[in-house]
């Protein structure tokens, strides 16, 4: 009888404490608001109703140096959404290069930084990224109904709208 000696794999290494791999170095970064693109748009159905553009007032990526969850926040200044949409879990897919992020939209009387806003899902796809910034697009869909109930929220009196697509764009840098 022989021995066969079969090749063993070494343990991967662990990760060392601190930022996910499709973060950048832990820091504060902004959006320039010639950077960004945020654009909201009503769907009946699979066809689009109406689309506008939205003013982003602010854009902060907070990348903590722990092993804490990193924070996105959007300040929306428009006539109709004035809100913020804070996003604070993160669930990655390094195989698909997107980020699925969880958090709340706050639109007028609620904030989304206390849990009183209404639950979001934004799918960020990472476009490129270095040590000191991060390009991505993200999209995030909401039902109609769901948001009017509980924000009041109305994207137009005369829109007949299933759900609504909100596609954030931004450099943080």
């Amino acid at each position: 009888m022989t021995t066969v000696t079969l090749p063993t794999d070494p343990t991967p290494p662990r990760r060392a404490p601190g930022p996910a791999p499709w973060l950048p170095l832990p820091g504060r970064y902004t959006v320039a608001p010639d950077r960004s693109l945020v654009e909201l748009t009503a769907l009946c159905g699979p066809l689009p109703v109406r689309r506008r553009r939205i003013a982003l007032a602010e854009a902060v990526l907070t990348v903590p140096g722990t092993d804490e969850h990193p924070t996105l926040r959007f300040a929306f200044d428009d006539a109709r959404l004035k809100g913020t949409l804070t996003l604070d879990q993160a669930h990655p897919h390094p195989t698909a290069g997107t980020v699925q992020l969880t958090g709340d939209l706050g639109i007028d009387g609620t904030d989304g930084t206390d849990g009183t806003g209404f639950p979001v899902l934004l799918r960020l796809r990472i476009v490129e990224r270095s040590d000191d910034r991060l390009l991505g697009v993200g999209v995030a869909r909401l039902p109609y109904r769901l948001l009017r109930r509980a924000t009041g929220f109305r994207f137009g009196r005369l829109c007949p709208a299933t759900r609504l697509r909100l596609l954030i764009a931004g450099e943080f840098a």
